[in-house]
């Protein structure tokens, strides 16, 4: 049963929206693991094109050309339309929602552009807290010091704007709208959230860690000492593997949307009132 898992029914602690997120992840997998499998594939075009070219590592990272650009481009397009029609597939699978009438995919490529903008404002926002390090620039030391001390108001904007992508993707909100939606859920929850994403980001850490020595283990024996054999393989099994990582961090932004909301919004009683059909 996934329909009982969004909206929650009540505001959460940080232990129950972890335990929401899993619950998500866990129901909406195998739904959403060919999604997230060709999402990071898209991802990884430019290094498959540089690596089909050929030649020295050096040689393939100075040789940006029109193709390499294209590539880029083109994969972030794609990346970003299937990474917005995972949170869209599970967020209908978690809540009971009817799918979009045009499909998941026909639905993500719409929102794409809005999604880029909200995306690369919230990126902004967080980059200028660490502008004031740039004076520093000549002193490794003190600019490395300066970064440290301006991640915490980096820090600060960055959950407050945590909400911003989900709410753009599940609501009716336009970009500017969606970033201040996310302002205003988040009020007074930054050291909750806090907790929530570093708990979510050991895991993801130690998953990965994890993922890095499977696909070593797995590609030497195949590679028979070849470098780029190794290399190939390894990239194969971290991308199969880290595919899985991506439905939890939609299922983590689901979650603490949806708990977030019911504080801030009441979605629980809207859902209790509601009639039934």
């Amino acid at each position: 049963m996934t329909s009982n898992l969004y909206p929650p029914s009540r505001p959460q602690t940080v232990g129950e929206i972890l335990d929401t997120a899993f619950r998500i992840f866990r129901a909406t997998l195998l739904k959403c693991l060919p999604l997230a499998t060709l999402s990071l594939l898209a991802g990884q075009l430019p290094n498959i094109y540089n690596l089909l070219k050929g030649g020295s590592l050096q040689q393939r990272l100075a040789s940006h050309d029109a193709v390499w650009w294209l590539l880029e481009v083109v994969g972030y397009v794609v990346a970003l339309t299937l990474w917005s029609a995972i949170v869209r597939r599970q967020y209908a699978m978690a809540g009971d929602q009817p799918s979009p009438p045009e499909g998941e995919l026909a639905s993500a490529l719409r929102l794409v552009p809005g999604l880029f903008a909200v995306s690369l404002l919230l990126g902004l926002a967080v980059l200028v807290c660490l502008v004031p390090a740039a004076i520093f620039a000549g002193n490794p030391v003190a600019l490395v010091a300066a970064i440290v001390i301006l991640l915490i108001p980096a820090s600060y904007v960055a959950i407050r704007l945590s909400c911003a992508v989900t709410a753009y993707l599940l609501t009716d909100r336009g970009v500017s709208a969606s970033l201040g939606h996310s302002w205003d859920l988040t009020a007074g929850s930054f050291w909750r959230l806090s907790a929530v994403y570093s708990v979510a980001l050991v895991l993801m850490i130690v998953f990965y860690v994890l993922a890095g020595a499977i696909a070593a283990v797995i590609a030497v024996p195949f590679a028979l000492g070849d470098v780029a054999m190794i290399t190939a393989v390894t990239a194969a099994v971290v991308v199969i593997l880290g595919s899985i990582g991506t439905p939890f961090y939609t299922a983590l932004s689901l979650a603490v949307f949806g708990d977030l909301s019911v504080r801030k919004e009441g979605t629980d009683l809207a859902a209790r009132i509601s009639p039934p059909t």
